[in-house]
């Protein structure tokens, strides 16, 4: 569309008309790019007589049409990208990102690994200079999931994103670290191979199932140093605390992952979320219980809504004795301080957010926490901020008053009502 021309929004005549004739998605894309042009200036080129409500409202429906999603779940997307931006971000979901393996150190070094592979028909590259252990497979003559060396346990087959909570968590030698919700173990076997084998790594997870695939992933790649559990990570804390290092890599949405599962851009609604939310607030506050003071815990899901990341993390700063730290990660966009109804701790943009369309990578959020006292603070404490969402609750505890306060009050409301009988 030329910028002198001024887009004309179709009337509902013209809809009604469009929806009785079979569906041409050619249209529906055109019309898209259209309204996201007029956003993008919309003072310069909206149609007289129409309100950008009116666009925003068209676009979310052909955007439902044409990408498949339901309607919560576009607006979800439109509330966190601008218009520009949204486009990217929903075609580079329809994408699925490089398959991409981390070397085990364990075993072998990713110099000598690549020349193997290589030799056997992969093309490989290294991922990038912010690690030392991913190679990101373009095409292979041979399956990845049974060469010999898979076999030995030299490498694991690992999205790129799920090497930054590891990353942020930084484990050292002879230390005493636990995993929350290790399965299938990838991230696991990632910490004990920083650990070198030495120290105590507790590998937990809910699912009894799943807890079979860490203690084959952790025989495969030659881990040692390892205690599996099956364990109510809500719970975990009740049973051992005192860790030197806690990773929580949450169950979550998935919307960071789209790519790999079509199904979540419909079959996930508001109560979804809220019920994920609350999962990961009875989550993280139980890995906070489990470090010892002094301790650092990171908070990882592989979504990218604000209700399961920046609310949650915000959550856990009010409820716990924990600061924010740098994650270490020396990319990725900062987390959000503020957006739209939502306003957090000024320290969440020390938190890290990655986008498939922006980083070629699954959609990730890391945060790091250091845990500087035991038990839980004062409601009161001014450095904790709430978003605006969160202060109905905090407006229900300021009424749950002293005793005296309770019969303060009584009196006044008595004395107004006589007031009001004497003057009647």
């Amino acid at each position: 569309m030329v910028d002198a021309e001024k887009y004309q929004l179709p009337s509902g005549e013209e809809i009604d008309q469009e929806s009785s004739r079979p569906l041409d998605l050619t249209l529906v894309h055109q019309r898209i790019k259209d309204i996201v042009h007029v956003l993008s200036d919309f003072r310069n080129r909206y149609e007289e007589g129409r309100s950008r409500t009116e666009y925003l409202e068209i676009l979310k429906k052909d955007l439902c049409t044409y990408y498949s999603y339901n309607e919560y779940m576009i607006k979800k997307f439109m509330e966190l990208f601008p218009c520009a931006e949204l486009l990217e971000a929903l075609e580079a979901n329809e994408t699925q990102r490089p398959v991409t393996i981390r070397t085990n150190t364990l075993k072998t070094r990713r110099r000598d690994l690549a020349q193997v592979l290589i030799g056997r028909g992969v093309n490989l590259d290294p991922v990038g200079k912010w690690t030392k252990v991913g190679l990101v497979v373009y095409d292979s003559q041979v399956p990845l999931g049974a060469t010999p060396e898979y076999l030995a346990g030299h490498y694991m087959i690992q999205g790129a994103s799920s090497f930054l909570p590891v990353m942020a968590l930084a484990p050292k030698e002879n230390e005493r670290i636990l995993d929350l919700c290790a399965a299938p173990g990838g991230k696991a076997s990632h910490i004990a191979s920083l650990m070198r084998n030495t120290g105590v790594l507790f590998a937990n997870d809910v699912n009894k199932d799943r807890a079979r695939a860490i203690i084959g992933n952790f025989h495969r790649l030659g881990i040692i140093n390892s205690v599996i559990s099956v364990q109510d990570g809500r719970t975990f804390s009740k049973v051992l605390t005192g860790f030197d290092r806690v990773l929580l890599d949450s169950p979550c949405s998935a919307t960071g992952v789209i790519s790999k599962d079509q199904t979540v851009k419909f079959n996930k609604d508001h109560e979804y979320i809220m019920e994920c939310a609350r999962l990961q607030k009875q989550l993280i506050l139980s890995a906070i219980d489990c470090a010892k003071s002094g301790g650092y815990v990171v908070y990882s899901t592989c979504s990218v809504l604000v209700e399961e990341n920046e609310w949650v993390v915000n959550y856990a700063l009010q409820k716990r004795n924990v600061k924010l730290v740098s994650t270490g990660l020396d990319f990725g966009q900062d987390g959000f301080t503020k957006i739209h109804t939502f306003r957090f701790h000024p320290s969440l943009k020390l938190t890290k957010r990655f986008y498939p369309h922006v980083h070629n990578m699954d959609g990730f959020y890391v945060a790091k926490f250091k845990k500087f006292a035991n038990g839980i603070p004062n409601s009161g404490d001014a450095d904790k901020e709430t978003s605006k969402n969160e202060k109905a609750p905090k407006q229900k505890q300021n009424d749950n008053l002293s005793g005296k306060s309770k019969k303060n009050r009584i009196k006044r409301v008595q004395k107004k009502n006589k007031n009001k009988l004497r003057i009647n």
